[in-house]
């Protein structure tokens, strides 16, 4: 029944995605940004969740959402799953997203999702990498747009985990902007490169904001990796 259920899920979200995002690329351009984030990225992604709950019965439950109204802030996001990236876009916006510029190349998604700014790099150079993220990082905060990174660096299993990158708190010192953590444990619905997903509800916790002035990146990741560790021990039983 999951592998049936999880082949429904692909039979929608497949057409959802191609035929969005081809609408997306022919008149996103046009929308003022605001607008065109909602236009593309929202609709999608909400579209994609319902489908999903509809499909392999996940939902989701969040705490701390009253901690987001201090934005727009760096957010760093656990990374267990497909399923984060999709919820992440409909928890605030606008927002940018730092990605690997060879998502931009996918056919339909990457198009369309190139029309929101995100701040795409080359992760061979991680020297420029990390000066485009503060720069350009720092300019869409400036401009009321939160910025979203996925620090670990890759989707690990439940119940794993990695140290954080220095980009969103070297972002975060430089900017002044405060760091507010999401932590999840999406990987049992939705395991890191998997095809299953396993009907449940997906616990999301949200910290309150770290205050980011004079403070040194390291000391921005040590508060950031404190927090996930412990909340990630809650939810990954």
């Amino acid at each position: 029944m999951t592998a049936l259920r999880s082949f429904l899920f692909y039979c929608g979200f497949i057409p959802i995605t191609v035929v969005w995002g081809a609408l997306s690329v022919l008149i996103g351009w046009s929308l003022p940004f605001r607008h065109r984030y909602h236009f593309i990225i929202v609709c999608w992604t909400k579209l994609s969740l319902w489908w999903l709950r509809v499909t392999c019965k996940i939902n989701h439950v969040i705490v701390g959402k009253e901690h987001l109204r201090h934005g727009p802030c760096v957010l760093l996001v656990k990374h267990q799953s497909t399923w984060e990236t999709l919820f992440i876009q409909t928890l605030v916006g606008p927002q940018t997203t730092l990605i690997k510029k060879e998502l931009l190349w996918i056919p339909f998604f990457g198009w369309a999702f190139a029309l929101l700014r995100p701040i795409a790099i080359d992760r061979n150079r991680p020297r420029d990498a990390l000066r485009q993220l503060i720069d350009r990082g720092s300019a869409r905060l400036d401009e009321g747009i939160w910025v979203t990174l996925f620090p670990e660096g890759t989707r690990l299993a439940a119940g794993m985990k990695a140290p954080l990158q220095r980009g969103g708190a070297a972002l975060a010192s430089a900017s002044g902007k405060p760091v507010i953590v999401v932590a999840h444990n999406a990987g049992h619905c939705w395991p890191a490169h998997s095809f299953k997903k396993h009907a449940g509800t997906i616990q999301v916790r949200i910290s309150s904001p770290i205050a980011s002035h004079d403070k040194k990146p390291k000391e921005i990741n040590r508060l950031a990796e404190e927090w996930l560790d412990l909340t990630m021990r809650e939810l990954d039983v």
